[in-house]
């Protein structure tokens, strides 16, 4: 994809609130909002069963895939302790001779942190180039649409100004302070001139200080200053019910403030996937999307027109996939995967153990 069409695309997204006008059309690797990836998913196909994925129809749907997709917190591990049986199956998969891939849109860990984790959880070896995190996907993104030489003002983790640091200048990661006492002197905090866009992961350092420099940089930029996110995941559950605030909240304060919608890498849209398919000659037809979230894992799937198989190991539980079934609700129904199991280790049957 050329630098022209990706910003093209870029600025049709991320425009003032209740402006007219769509994203571009026809390129393939532009993000679309979650609203548009509903939409693909209504257009993809009749309504779907979510039927136990078991028996003979587990043996038939395996065998026609040839590429599985992965989202890993909840559906291989929680935490740091692997799904009991998940290593097994992902070893009998590829024995196989399946490829498998890994979507997350975590961006706190580089693509060589996630191999080295699924070698000490005891999963098959995978390589960087298997990991499709969002950090990965937001520097591939910036790489593809920002000129030469520009720079990225990253409001994020180490791991993801690790990834942009692969062909994109960058700077803003770990604490920021207000330059001084009042509103004057914030706005005369110096800024970078190469910098032309800001990128928005999860940052445990957000501040207002932080806030004010990304406005200040979209605002000095315009139109040309692109902004993106990494995924819009609003709460990120923790064992016991607990959970913190995701980086959907720290995007929604950027775009607030610049009252610009963001660009965002992540599931449930598509660029992800597209950025899978740039890698890999996958056919949607015989991919399998495995998650545990339906506004994203599912969604996705669905609108790209991947077989979808939720797992009941993370955050969904079965009742909440019947009430968008029984919703009468097309956008809901889009949120409804094909199968469903309990764990990915319920697999191990149809891969012959």
């Amino acid at each position: 994809m050329g630098t022209r069409s990706v910003r093209d695309a870029a600025n049709g997204e991320a425009r003032a609130p209740g402006a007219g006008g769509g994203a571009a059309n026809g390129v393939r690797g532009a993000l679309r909002r979650g609203g548009t990836a509903m939409a693909d998913a209504m257009a993809a196909g009749g309504p779907r069963r979510c039927q136990r994925l078991e028996g003979e129809t587990a043996r038939a749907a395996l065998a026609n895939a040839d590429t599985l997709l992965f989202d890993c917190d909840g559906v291989l591990w929680r935490g740091e302790a692997a799904v009991s049986g998940a290593a097994a199956t992902l070893e009998r998969l590829a024995a196989a001779g399946k490829r498998l891939c890994y979507v997350t849109n975590n961006s706190g860990r580089t693509r060589a942190a996630y191999t080295e984790k699924l070698r000490r959880l005891g999963f098959p070896p995978a390589e960087p180039r298997h990991i499709f995190s969002s950090a990965f996907c937001a520097a591939r993104y910036l790489r593809q649409a920002l000129p030469p030489g520009a720079a990225a003002y990253v409001l994020g983790s180490a791991a993801l100004a690790a990834e942009q640091a692969v062909g994109i200048p960058h700077l803003g990661t770990g604490p920021a302070a207000l330059p001084g006492p009042a509103p004057a002197d914030w706005v005369q905090a110096p800024l970078e001139p190469a910098v032309r866009a800001v990128l928005v992961g999860f940052d445990q350092h957000f501040s207002y200080a932080k806030l004010c420099q990304a406005l200040r940089y979209l605002l000095r930029g315009g139109s040309e200053c692109l902004l993106v996110g990494t995924n819009r995941d609003h709460r990120l559950p923790l064992e016991g019910g607990a959970g913190i605030p995701g980086t959907g909240c720290l995007v929604k304060a950027v775009e607030t403030a610049a009252q610009r919608e963001a660009f965002i890498v992540g599931k449930p849209n598509r660029f992800m996937f597209d950025c899978v398919a740039q890698e890999f000659p996958v056919d949607p037809a015989r991919t399998i999307m495995v998650g545990d979230r339906l506004d994203t894992d599912i969604l996705m799937g669905n609108s790209c027109g991947l077989t979808t198989l939720l797992t009941l190991t993370g955050v969904t539980a079965l009742d909440e996939v019947r009430g968008h079934q029984d919703s009468g609700c097309p956008a809901r129904h889009s949120l409804v995967p094909d199968f469903y199991v309990d764990s990915i280790a319920d697999l191990l049957p149809a891969l012959g153990q």
